[in-house]
């Protein structure tokens, strides 16, 4: 649940305090090598990948793994993403990760230079697995492992023993949320290969068709059905109404079919598209749905779509220190704190919009509103601004959260694979209970995860730096995909 709105008047002293500090460290921010993060954030996503390792693999000291996924169940999984510091492949916020990894690269695509290639590469990392999980018609493969089993381990993925169980849903058992999704990031990925590869793009955007209709027309939330297996990890908490919308958006930005625009403006209100607006996450796109549907309100080409750049005014004043529309808290250094694990997932994903909505008010010539107060675009990149320069270490403890970027960063992260000898270093296997000692163990890792984003500090901006606080230093491709958005145009930006 989203932290109430600030609106006493004994609570504006300390909201301004927030905002001054946020001023300050902005003024006096070290001049970061935003072109440098963003290599290493994208280089972070090959860490992740599962399967077999390509020829030109970057992060060498991981190997091949999960090489036999979905044959239990007589289908291809292999490849796709770990979400984070587990072996387990998570569909809902994989396909998440694979939509904002798209968007970065629409938006910001051409700023990015040389790191393109990489990032379109991250994509397609992402949907060629994507178009496995979703080739039976009906069908979508939503995880592959016990979550149980592994979390009860502490092995690399290239010695992994434990179940690797193939979970599905299908008409009778649906799950419009993660089917939902997987439309969003199919359709989102189209566009990305719409010039690079057509037949490709035509694929990804005929399959997002196929889902988004699967998901419509069979609806419930996926952790109904598969509750011991996807939960507390990945439950659907918020309903799958906003994944439907969102899925629509997409498919219309896509494939600019009028369907698309008639079942939003249809379903606006029965969806619930004006709900929890400052919420945005793999498991909430409800700001995500009104950015991304108000750019063409902006550019004028929608106006019966108002209502969506209304609930994104919204959404920017919820973030505004100052105002009286406040709707999350800041930690004294300044960094957007909302309630849950993993805050630097709030951090980044809201920081794009920030970034991306800027953008978009930039073209109209637009401001927001926020009562007696106004936020204009360059306020919006600012406040992302900042966001990003504490992450590199502009906080109170000098502290990156970046692996590998800047000289004092995470040593203890909670990843696995990080933690554990490699492969190369130890051949020997080394099993489920085995590996505990490396968890306990107070020396650093020995495979440093670079562009790996933590879970960040706390709400004092104090930060643990020890493998048992995962929700601290725990890694997660959803924290990484938003940023690469953020450090493309920072970099181009500097």
């Amino acid at each position: 649940m989203a932290p109430k709105a600030v609106t006493s008047p004994a609570a504006f002293p300390a909201v301004f305090a927030v905002f001054t500090v946020i001023l300050l460290f902005s003024a006096s921010a070290t001049a970061h090598d935003y072109s440098d993060a963003l290599r290493k954030c994208i280089l972070f996503f090959e860490g992740q990948r599962s399967g077999e390792l390509p020829p030109d693999q970057r992060v060498k000291w991981r190997s091949h793994s999960a090489v036999h996924d979905g044959a239990s169940a007589g289908v291809d999984l292999r490849g796709g993403y770990y979400d984070a510091g587990d072996n387990i492949k998570f569909g809902f916020p994989m396909a998440f990760t694979t939509t904002m990894l798209a968007w970065s690269v629409i938006d910001f695509g051409r700023i990015m230079g040389g790191e393109l290639g990489n990032a379109v590469k991250a994509v397609k990392w992402g949907t060629d697995y994507l178009l496995k999980a979703t080739a039976t018609d009906g069908v979508v493969y939503v995880q592959v492992g016990d979550a149980i089993s592994d979390h009860n381990c502490w092995e690399r993925p290239e010695d992994m023993d434990t179940l690797r169980t193939v979970y599905k849903i299908d008409r009778n058992h649906p799950g419009s949320d993660v089917a939902g999704e997987t439309a969003a990031a199919l359709a989102a990925a189209s566009i990305v290969f719409r010039s690079r590869d057509p037949t490709y793009s035509r694929i990804l955007l005929n399959r997002a068709v196929k889902v988004f209709r699967f998901a419509n027309t069979y609806r419930g939330a996926y952790s109904n059905y598969l509750h011991s297996a996807v939960c507390p990890f990945y439950c659907d908490n918020n309903g799958y109404q906003d994944e439907l919308l969102w899925a629509a958006a997409w498919l219309h930005k896509a494939s600019r079919r009028r369907q698309y625009r008639e079942y939003i403006i249809r379903n606006e209100v029965i969806l619930r598209a004006g709900d929890t607006i400052n919420e945005f996450g793999w498991d909430n796109k409800h700001a995500g749905i009104n950015v991304l549907i108000s750019k063409e309100v902006l550019m004028g080409k929608s106006p019966d779509l108002k209502s969506f750049q209304n609930n994104a005014d919204a959404f920017i004043c919820s973030l505004c220190p100052g105002t009286a529309h406040l709707q999350v808290h800041y930690s004294p250094g300044g960094l957007i704190f909302k309630a849950g694990g993993s805050n630097m997932q709030h951090v980044t994903s809201l920081s794009f919009l920030l970034l991306t909505y800027s953008n978009y008010l930039s073209h109209a010539n637009h401001v927001v509103s926020c009562g007696d107060k106004s936020a204009s675009p360059a306020l919006l990149r600012n406040l992302a601004r900042h966001q990003v320069n504490y992450i590199l270490g502009d906080n109170p403890i000098r502290m990156s959260y970046m692996v590998g970027y800047g000289p004092r960063y995470p040593q203890r992260i909670h990843h696995r694979g990080s933690s554990l000898p490699s492969v190369g270093a130890h051949p020997a296997h080394i099993g489920c209970k085995a590996g505990s000692r490396y968890f306990l163990s107070p020396d650093p890792n020995p495979n440093v995860l670079v562009g790996a984003v933590v879970g960040g500090p706390n709400t004092t901006d104090a930060f643990p730096d020890s493998r048992p606080f995962f929700q601290e230093s725990e890694p997660t491709t959803y924290i990484n995909a938003p940023l690469v958005g953020l450090l493309a145009y920072f970099a181009a930006h500097a």
